[in-house]
């Protein structure tokens, strides 16, 4: 269901390789199609370029992850060592760094794991169960030798007789309505 209570439309079209796959959505976006995605078995090299997408902030937020993983954990054991309980070991200052590198280096790696897992369900809409597009016989090929292109009826420009029309004018084949 859509936002607006209806059922999600998809027009599903076919393409002949990926040249065409590419070519096809380069011509979407330039029509102003915004909510259709390209399906293909293997990634395909400028494909991103042609449908309009940005930059990923992922690598952004894994960034800031790693950096609040360090800054809390040697913020954490200086706190310990100097203010909580400080101890003289060894006649080593109270707050020395150097054996405190393990723990901040695990636990930056660890808090940008978790920030990539989660980052990326949440900036790819998942854990998505179920969509129409899984009702097509002809789109088990994606996973092997199938080029696809799929426009959603929330887009603002679908209209299910002209974007089927316009699928075809740009060379998709076996047009589906599911």
């Amino acid at each position: 269901m859509t936002e607006k209570g209806h059922r999600l439309t998809v027009l599903l079209a076919e393409f002949e390789n990926p040249a065409v796959l590419v070519e096809a959505a380069g011509r979407m976006y330039e029509s102003g199609y915004r909510r259709f995605d390209a399906h293909s078995p293997f990634p395909v090299h400028g494909m991103d370029r042609a449908m309009g997408l940005r930059r990923s902030p992922l690598g952004w937020i894994v960034g800031l992850a790693a950096v609040l993983g360090v800054v809390g954990a040697m913020g954490l054991q200086w706190w310990t060592s100097t203010i909580d309980y400080p101890l003289v070991i060894s006649g080593k200052p109270f707050f020395s760094f150097q054996a405190y590198v393990p723990v901040t280096f695990a636990l930056g790696v660890l808090l940008s794991a978790f920030a990539a897992l989660i980052g990326m369900l949440v900036l790819n809409g998942l854990p998505r169960f179920f969509h129409p597009i899984f009702n097509s016989d002809r789109f088990a090929r994606v996973s092997d030798d199938g080029f696809f292109i799929s426009v959603e009826s929330d887009d603002p420009l679908f209209e299910e007789t002209q974007t089927g029309d316009f699928l075809k004018s740009i060379g998709g084949k076996n047009l589906e309505v599911l």
